[in-house]
């Protein structure tokens, strides 16, 4: 089990998104908490050339911005969930109601939206492969516009991390 993950948006260097720009030190701020979700301000501050208070700052900017989420990140198995699948989704006219839908979902952990065969893309955490079925069978294939789906169950997962943005 992961506790303490830190999710960040990809730095808009361009701030083509309406969000403020990213500068060296708040990068910094953000890996470190990537590293430990509950690593102290003080420490962080001394990592990175600021004082603690500047850091607890910084931290709450980049938070009331949407630019992080300080979260729990848990282990689907450890917590009763043991199937997961990407879902590939096409959608006949207008994506935004389908996408709303999904997203409304507790067991869709993200929907995206794609250019490509696939209209959409969602994540789907289930207890198991009934749950499974019976979100895909009765809840997603269902709505209307969705034209077809396809999934992908997970066998085994290999690598998840939440560092982007940092990099």
């Amino acid at each position: 089990m992961h506790s303490g993950r830190v999710a960040t948006r990809s730095p808009d260097p361009k701030n083509v998104h309406g969000t403020p720009p990213i500068d060296a030190v708040s990068l910094a701020i953000i890996e470190q908490l990537q590293e430990d979700g509950r690593r102290p301000y003080a420490a962080i501050g001394k990592a990175v050339g600021l004082s603690e208070a500047a850091v607890r700052q910084r931290v709450q900017k980049l938070l009331d911005q949407g630019v992080m989420q300080i979260v729990a990140v848990t282990d689907p198995l450890t917590v009763g969930l043991r199937r997961q699948a990407m879902v590939g989704i096409n959608v006949e006219g207008d994506l935004d109601p389908v996408a709303d839908a999904l997203t409304a979902m507790d067991e869709v952990e993200y929907v995206v939206v794609t250019a490509g065969s696939f209209d959409l893309l969602i994540e789907i955490v289930c207890e198991d492969d009934d749950h499974l079925l019976e979100t895909i069978n009765k809840r997603i294939r269902t709505l209307p516009g969705v034209r077809s789906t396809e999934s992908f169950v997970y066998l085994k997962l290999r690598k998840q991390t939440y560092t982007w943005g940092t990099r």
